[in-house]
């Protein structure tokens, strides 16, 4: 009986339709776990799970604080919920990661404009919680600030790679009218915090698309003038900074996060032996770093920093070798608004910044929060996706100016 060679295709024809599919998406898989960054996946999901057991530590406190006569919270309320929302953020993780880089920069525009839309409906309909209104009631609370988020830095990456085709059009007026509408919109909820995370994404890649010094001396006037019109006509700013300022008082938010945080010394006290976190409000969302402080210790603290500075190394040097303009100003904005929001809650939990009621990114219990910062991370790495065995021209960011002159 005659046997037959394997059927090899030739360039640009197809296969047989006799091939099973099951080949064909392993080889899709081994193609997209080859070109991911798997050290940064590993970094994030280690974050991740440091995180849930730093919400597991935190419960406690919150569920007790909101318990009232008619409904008792169970002490790990949060953290069952936090499970849910962890499993969402990763589907939506893996679901973003494996994009092509075309289709997740498609999908971060279309966020965004979806996004600025139910910014707009926020004042008119939203729900307000805490004196703030940045919720939509959908059937579910949806917080369109956090997931504009990531799609905010695609957005402005994409508008700023403009001008390497075409170096006559006013990129960075375009993307800084952007940033100016999204921070009227964030202050209408208030929500200071959300404003000043946003403008120093814009700023990072306003720097990387070559701002003049002309323009950063007055990008820094109107932020110091944006400051004091929030300090004058925000009254919740207001009474933050000023508490800030002053030293605090035995019962402020911030003081109390730095004595718990300082509490547990350098190994803490061990998960749910801890007592100063439960007067701490928020304590699963705000102020976990100083839950994992008294519980876990300062060194946990310093593992937890560590990895964040290690995030944001990974993605720098991998963009070293990176030849795409928006790929760097993409992967540059997603990872400054992943940094920038750790960097001013730890600041906050550490008592050098007034209080902004930001999450700690990847690790405090959020619904939108969480979700929305998984897709962040799946966006990044699809963006990022590089075939190894590809050698390409070194990308020099000192030349990223030259080029958006």
């Amino acid at each position: 009986m005659a046997t037959h060679p394997p059927f090899v295709p030739r360039a640009g024809q197809a296969p047989q339709a006799g091939l099973p599919r099951q080949r064909n998406r392993r080889s899709e898989f081994a193609i997209w776990w080859r070109e991911i960054d798997r050290v940064l996946l590993g970094l994030v999901l280690l974050l991740m799970a440091l995180g849930t057991l730093a919400v597991a530590a935190g419960s406690p406190a919150s569920a007790q604080r909101l318990s009232t006569a008619r409904v008792r919270l169970d002490d790990l309320h949060f953290f069952y919920l936090h499970l849910r929302w962890q499993f969402v953020g990763l589907l939506a993780m893996f679901g973003a990661a494996v994009l092509p880089r075309d289709m997740a920069r498609r999908v971060g525009i279309l966020l965004g404009a979806a996004m600025l839309v139910g910014l707009f409906l926020v004042p008119i309909f939203g729900s307000t919680v805490n004196g703030a209104k940045r919720w939509l009631n959908l059937g579910f609370s949806l917080q369109p600030s956090e997931f504009l988020k990531p799609a905010f830095a695609i957005c402005l990456a994409w508008i700023l790679s403009w001008r390497a085709r075409d170096p006559k059009l006013p990129v960075l007026a375009l993307s800084t009218a952007v940033m100016l509408l999204v921070i009227c919109l964030l202050m209408l909820q208030p929500d200071l915090g959300s404003a000043i995370l946003f403008a120093g994404v814009w700023f990072v890649l306003a720097l990387l698309a070559g701002i003049s010094v002309q323009l950063i001396g007055l990008v820094i006037a109107g932020g110091l003038g944006a400051v004091t019109l929030a300090y004058i006509f925000y009254e919740n700013g207001r009474n933050r900074i000023d508490a800030f300022l002053g030293g605090g008082t035995a019962f402020d938010q911030v003081d109390l996060a730095s004595r718990t945080l300082l509490s547990g010394g350098w190994t803490g006290t061990g998960i749910w032996l801890g007592k100063r976190k439960m007067a701490l409000p928020e304590a699963h969302t705000d102020y976990i770093f100083s839950v994992i402080g008294e519980e876990f210790g300062l060194v946990m603290c310093m593992v937890i920093l560590a990895l964040y500075v290690a995030i944001v190394l990974r993605v720098l040097l991998r963009l070293l070798k990176e030849e795409d303009l928006f790929t760097t100003l993409a992967a540059a904005g997603l990872t400054a608004q992943l940094g920038g929001q750790a960097f001013i809650n730890i600041l906050v939990n550490l008592q050098l910044f007034p209080s902004k009621g930001m999450t700690l990114p990847l690790i405090s219990y959020g619904g939108s929060s969480t979700i929305a910062l998984c897709l962040g991370v799946g966006l990044l790495l699809a963006i990022t996706r590089r075939n190894p065995f590809i050698e390409r021209e070194q990308f020099k960011i000192d030349n990223l100016g030259d080029l958006l002159r």
